[in-house]
């Protein structure tokens, strides 16, 4: 019996541990994504809903520093640098904070996003941008505190804040147009020598067409202002491979020289050991 009893609390408090109770969120968490142009801008916050109470200016307080939502911090983060109001606001991730009062609000994008609400010590040297926003009345009252971004362009977007009876939209320019040609440039300046390399390496290593192997390595070398030392460690195992040894050991000689530049001893060794086979 005695024997029985102890399992049975053992068994009990296993479940006491793994045993978890769900309960719905009061402000569940909420994720928005969003591609303006070619720029990725994320939102993730909390969402209070108004559930009969006065908001704006009783449970938000106007002219107080506001966390613009609920819980930790509302973050937004953007892939690329905006423009807001004529100022750049650099790529990152940011704390999104609001001081609502009755005619327009202040949006602030913080650097510091590991807050619980506001920080405790409001830093000015955090504020990235700050900018002041009119404020609409909505005819239909919003029950659930929402961020979005709307009113989409190719060039261009809106953060939009509504709750209760209030909403700011805040425009935001993102860099599409540079994006765009520097992303055709490249791709019709054909493969950088990397990718040679790349292609190369993948040659070599699956036992697959070495001549075609040898025909990359070759370009990604021709490209390179400064060869790297594992090019020419990669072109003279092809050269082997093909049967050239005299033309693998100049090449060895040629990455030694570069490894040894480069500081990479275990590259240097690795030639070496190579010529010496090459040689026998």
């Amino acid at each position: 019996m005695k024997r029985v009893l102890i399992v049975l609390s053992l068994i009990l408090s296993h479940l006491s541990v793994d045993a978890q109770v769900r309960i719905p969120e009061m402000s569940p968490k909420a994720v928005v994504k969003q591609v303006v142009g070619l720029t990725d801008v994320e939102i993730v916050y909390s969402r209070p809903s108004a559930k009969g109470r006065s908001v704006l200016g009783n449970l938000v307080p106007f002219g107080q520093l506001w966390r613009t939502g609920a819980n930790e911090n509302s973050i937004i983060s953007f892939s690329d640098d905006v423009v807001i109001n004529g100022k750049t606001l650099k790529k990152g991730k940011y704390a999104l904070y609001t001081i609502p009062n009755v005619q327009a609000w202040d949006v602030i994008f913080y650097t510091a996003t590991d807050n619980w609400g506001t920080p405790k010590e409001f830093d000015e040297a955090k504020v990235a941008l700050k900018v002041n926003v009119n404020e609409e009345a909505l005819t239909k009252p919003v029950e659930t505190f929402t961020l979005g971004i709307n009113n989409l362009t190719t060039n261009s977007a809106t953060l939009d804040i509504s709750w209760e009876n209030s909403y700011v939209s805040l425009k935001f320019e993102v860099p599409t147009n540079k994006l765009a040609i520097a992303s055709i440039d490249k791709t019709l300046a054909g493969p950088t020598p990397e990718q040679y390399y790349t292609a190369a390496q993948y040659y070599y290593q699956s036992s697959g067409d070495i001549t075609k192997g040898r025909a990359y390595i070759d370009k990604a070398v021709e490209l390179s202002k400064a060869v790297p030392f594992y090019y020419l460690r990669l072109k003279s195992l092809i050269q082997a491979k093909q049967g050239d040894k005299k033309g693998a050991i100049e090449t060895a000689k040629w990455s030694i020289s570069a490894s040894e530049a480069a500081g990479n001893k275990e590259y240097v060794e690795m030639n070496k050991a190579s010529i010496e086979e090459w040689s026998r």
